[in-house]
């Protein structure tokens, strides 16, 4: 299969993350963690647009607001807080605090976070001052409109990928530190999921060598996309049989995630990271074409 590798222009986040397609708005919204940073590629312009958070030195994702164009679900800290944006503005206002999570873990941050089919959130935490490694002091959560953000699991070192297959009611999650990706049955109606079982293990012979897995998404049929920290590479693989169906080779080495896009969904855009001085193009946000697959628009989020 010959697959293309492009990047975006003036795309970079030092580090990038969460990619989200809006449809309607055909545009990716990706974060910069560290900077606090907002980011949106609108398709039509070829162009992104970058803001930074009044007042937030953290943002570990972004998700639009169901009925509300200009209002995002973002993840600064230990907060998610609803901020305004208008999508080209350099700066973006806070507007309240949607929930708090782990008062009693002050270097603990929100990591990842996606919605569901049903407009859910499902976010996680992780260490953000200290070895994630050895604390392993994050949770994952779900917060639906009307009740209070429940623990889905504990002892999570950097929660990350998540990815959701509603036709077979099943529930895909990475906890980077586990070094593999979990499989959940899922309950479409509560959101609820049980019985984790491995269906993807990134170890190799020596524990220096583990692919450290981190974003995912998932196609039309079912096939899920996992990106590497540490690995240059984004895997796609059969859930069933855990095998991987392909290689997709990046120019830059700290892949952070994945999400389908474009007019057609079919395009695969990637985030990456410049962590620990990573040379240049790291950072850069890029678009995979001729992959022959297509994913879903992300959800927005129901409050």
């Amino acid at each position: 299969m010959s697959y293309k590798v492009e990047p975006l222009p003036d795309s970079y986040a030092g580090l990038g993350e969460g990619p989200h397609w809006d449809e309607q708005r055909q545009s990716l919204y990706y974060v910069d963690i560290e900077a606090g940073g907002l980011l949106r590629y609108d398709y039509k312009q070829n162009k992104v647009y970058k803001a930074q958070i009044e007042g937030e030195k953290l943002a570990g994702f972004v998700l639009p607001i169901a009925g509300n164009p200009q209002e995002f679900a973002v993840g600064c800290g230990r907060r998610v807080v609803i901020v305004n944006w208008d999508g080209a503005s350099p700066v973006a206002k806070p507007v309240r605090t949607l929930f708090e999570v782990q008062p009693e873990y002050e270097a603990n941050r929100f990591n990842d976070a996606k919605t569901d089919p049903r407009g859910r959130l499902y976010g996680g935490t992780m260490r953000y001052i200290g070895d994630e490694f050895v604390h392993r002091h994050g949770e994952l959560y779900m917060w639906q409109a009307g009740s209070n953000a429940e623990v889905v699991k504990s002892d999570v070192g950097i929660s990350n990928g998540l990815a959701w297959d509603e036709q077979n009611k099943k529930f895909y999650y990475i906890d980077t530190t586990d070094y593999e990706v979990k499989s959940y049955d899922y309950d479409v109606n509560t959101g609820k999921v049980s019985n984790p079982k491995v269906i993807y293990n990134l170890r190799k012979t020596s524990p220096k060598d583990h692919l450290l897995p981190d974003g995912m998404t998932i196609d039309t049929e079912g096939n899920l996309y996992v990106a590497t920290f540490n690995g240059a590479t984004i895997y796609k693989v059969n859930p069933s049989t855990g095998k991987v169906m392909l290689e997709i080779k990046m120019p830059t080495k700290q892949i952070t995630s994945v999400a389908f896009g474009g007019p057609n969904m079919d395009i695969l855009y990637v985030t990456t990271a410049a962590k620990f001085d990573q040379p240049s193009p790291a950072g850069t946000t890029y678009k995979v074409t001729g992959l022959n697959a297509k994913g879903y628009p992300g959800v927005s989020l129901k409050i």
